[in-house]
């Protein structure tokens, strides 16, 4: 997930991207508890899409 693509949603599509990643770090959390999750680089990528989001909303809603 790039900035570019981020920036140029809608504040409720940024909104609802943002639910969207909080959900999946939280399962991807869940299976590392449980021992279920191989590839633990995904939480990274999970929080750094999380931060890009929070970014873009806060550009957005500046503007």
């Amino acid at each position: 997930m790039n900035y570019t693509d981020i920036a140029s949603k809608s504040e409720a599509e940024l909104l609802e991207a943002l639910k969207e990643k909080k959900l999946e770090l939280f399962s991807l959390k869940a299976k590392q508890k449980t021992m279920q999750l191989t590839n633990t680089n995904e939480l990274k990528v999970a929080k750094k899409d999380i931060a890009k989001i929070q970014t873009a909303l806060t550009a957005a809603r500046s503007k």
